[in-house]
């Protein structure tokens, strides 16, 4: 089932509009911060991965370690400072059928475009990594037909991805895929595909939009964004720019201020007081509060 078309900028028509011109971007954000950086660049999408999070937020790694509760509330602020859609990514659904409507509702709540939801069993862990395992098909076909129903017309699209290839192979992956757009899901995300020929035959036996994550340094091949679109691919997550780009230029300055002894590597980054409040809105609140101080 496709939502109804909103006129809202973030919702889940606004992306598939998107998704119509050509092969959509998405940067992975995991907070307020992030999100009003990568808009700042140019993105006109986000997506907030379960691994941002955690990592952001907990300091652990993608082991099914996150909440629902914890994920909510970063995706509560993103989605605030978002004028464009944003994805969520949330895993597993946090349990069984009655838990995905749940996570559904609470996700929807706070005006995300899309939710993400995956057939790894619980705790799941990056699929990217090895020891991943799949429930049985009939059970995650389940959980996203109760996610269309949680949904009950929102604009927000359901993206259906499962770990199946690298567990049970290609053909189980796009079994699997098909059977969830039967039952909702607007979008399917076969995770991991090693070789261009798994891009291929993804691509063509199984209809609809379809996702490609773009992980760096993880298994699957590093294609362009346009070349992704070529082989058939309309939304294209890229995970690791503001999380990898964060944790290096930490580390970086980090150790050039202890080794200078003093501030001049942060001065060096050519970066203002001005600029940062720039970022997250100062003269809008300012201006708020210009309007009604008493």
């Amino acid at each position: 089932m496709t939502p109804a078309t909103s006129p809202s900028r973030t919702g889940g028509a606004a992306l598939l509009d998107l998704a119509r011109q050509g092969p959509v971007m998405l940067a992975g954000c995991y907070d307020g911060l992030s999100a009003a950086a990568l808009q700042e660049a140019g993105f006109r999408a986000l997506a907030v991965s379960g691994a941002g999070v955690s990592a952001s937020l907990l300091g652990v790694p993608d082991l099914g370690l996150l909440t629902l509760t914890e994920l909510v509330g970063a995706v509560r602020h993103i989605a605030a400072r978002s004028a464009v859609p944003v994805v969520v990514d949330a895993d597993t659904g946090f349990g069984n059928q009655l838990n995905v409507a749940r996570t559904v509702e609470e996700l929807t709540a706070v005006g995300v475009a899309a939710i993400q939801l995956e057939d790894q069993v619980s705790p799941k862990r990056c699929g990217h990594l090895d020891g991943k395992a799949v429930v049985g098909a009939e059970e995650f076909v389940a959980k996203i037909a109760a996610a269309d129903h949680a949904r009950a017309g929102r604009d927000t699209l359901l993206i259906a991805r499962t770990d199946a290839l690298a567990v049970e192979g290609l053909d189980s992956a796009v079994d699997r895929a098909n059977r969830c757009l039967d039952a909702g899901a607007d979008v399917t995300f076969v995770e991991a595909p090693r070789t261009l020929a798994d891009l291929d035959a993804i691509a063509e036996r199984v209809p609809g939009p379809k996702l490609y994550n773009l992980a760096t340094g993880g298994r699957s091949p590093s294609l362009t964004v346009r070349e992704l679109g070529e082989r058939g691919f309309d939304l294209v997550v890229l995970p690791a720019v503001a999380m990898f780009a964060a944790l290096e230029s930490m580390r970086r300055v980090a150790g050039a201020v202890l080794a200078a002894g003093d501030d001049t590597p942060v001065a060096d980054l050519g970066l203002t007081v001005t600029d940062f409040y720039g970022a997250v809105g100062l003269e809008r609140w300012l201006d708020l509060d210009a309007r009604f101080a008493g």
